[in-house]
């Protein structure tokens, strides 16, 4: 059997004071405990802005004179714009008698505002609840010499809402910390999955021309060997790339040092197999400060992505522009479209044409660089460059000791 509510009627017969508002404070509606504390008769209350219904008192203390409409506002402007409830402590709010214009009465609430969406996430009512707690702040103030004990309670609103504020900003930071937990976490878990699957092809390589060398006696065993060795490579890198990841992790700067970025450039490059012509523009007298392992990684991550895609020749450029030293890596490959510019640099994500060209990749190369990059207060990114890739790194530039 279906029970069919009257919702309006259960409103109206709630025990906590409570006010229906409209995003600009106006009263939609009030339940029969609000019209009672509030002394107005409801078609008084009806149509009419809250605050103008309940001014602020013109007499109160000079410390608390319209504290409480203050604060009110503030928190129904906070429902509305983080779409959250907001509970406020107990504050001093005095009611302006019904029947005898300009007389105010001292009241002290307990008030919670809790949004209502509408069809599209908006804000579309704030029901305010407010419990009076007047006779529990007189009570209060009977325990001890009158003055004194007044004064303590007319500054406890203030007090307490200080108190809120500092608590609502305690759980806003845990529940971002809490988010960011969860986030590496399963950005870890991704990694983990991923990569495992990767670790699977070459390791299933390797086993396969194992058992062709054991099971064949007259197999080429100098092709196995290759092939054996290349699968051996893939996952030397893969591990390499875990590795890194790891210790950006938890790396100290025990090993940073001063170096001159022209001819670390020229001796890193000599170090290389290239496999594509290289051109150098090198400016000299550009320092930074880094792990000179660490910036070897990210270059080498840079040359072997624009060694993966360029056609013919790769430009590898120094230049200072302060206060960032400048390092730029241009290819003419078939280039980054503007819409995958950032997406390059996260962990795993490869472009289809970078998967055709070299199905075995980790899809890390890229990310390990930037978070390098952003280790030593710098910037990786790739910028607009007509004809290929242009993948720019900045440092902040150092001076030589």
């Amino acid at each position: 059997m279906t029970l069919e509510i009257d919702y309006a009627a259960v409103f109206r017969a709630g025990q906590a004071p409570s006010a229906v508002l409209t995003p600009g404070f106006v009263i939609a509606d009030v339940n029969d405990a609000f019209v009672k504390v509030s002394g107005h008769d409801r078609h008084d209350l009806l149509g009419r802005g809250f605050f103008d219904v309940f001014p602020p008192n013109p007499a109160a203390p000079e410390d608390s004179e319209q504290q409480g409409p203050r604060m009110l506002r503030a928190s129904l402007e906070q429902v509305l714009s983080t779409r959250c409830r907001d509970f406020m402590p107990l504050q001093r709010y005095d009611v302006e008698a019904a029947d005898r214009p300009g007389v105010f009465e001292e009241r002290y609430w307990s008030t919670v505002n809790t949004p209502v969406s509408g069809p599209y996430g908006e804000v579309r009512w704030i029901v305010l609840s407010a419990e009076e707690v007047t006779d529990f702040v007189h009570a209060l103030r009977r325990f001890g010499p009158g003055g004194e004990q007044e004064e303590r309670t007319d500054s406890l609103a203030l007090r307490l809402q200080i108190l809120n504020d500092h608590l609502r900003q305690a759980h806003r930071e845990q529940r971002e910390t809490t988010s960011a937990l969860r986030e590496a976490i399963e950005r870890q878990r991704r990694l983990v999955y991923d990569t495992s699957h990767d670790l699977r092809n070459p390791i299933t390589g390797l086993l396969t021309e194992l058992e062709v060398a054991l099971s064949e006696p007259g197999s080429d065993l100098r092709g196995i060997l290759r092939r054996l060795l290349r699968d051996a490579e893939r996952l030397n890198d893969i591990v390499a790339d875990l590795l890194d990841l790891g210790r950006l992790d938890s790396e100290t700067h025990d090993d940073d040092c001063v170096i001159d970025l022209a001819q670390f450039v020229n001796e890193e490059l000599d170090r290389r197999t290239p496999g594509a012509a290289v051109l150098t523009r090198l400016d000299p007298q550009v320092f930074v400060r880094a792990s000179a392992i660490r910036l070897a990684r990210l270059l080498g991550n840079l040359m072997a992505n624009a060694e993966r895609h360029t056609h013919t020749k790769i430009e590898v450029v120094v230049t200072a522009d302060p206060p960032d030293a400048v390092l730029e890596v241009l290819d003419d490959g078939p280039g980054i479209p503007p819409e995958d510019r950032e997406r390059v640099f996260e962990r795993r994500y490869r472009r289809q044409e970078a998967r055709a060209r070299d199905p075995g990749g980790s899809g890390l190369g890229l990310s390990i660089a930037r978070e390098i990059a952003q280790e030593y207060g710098g910037r990786l990114y790739a910028a607009e460059h007509h004809g290929g890739a242009r993948l720019v790194l900045r440092l902040p530039l150092a001076e030589r000791r």
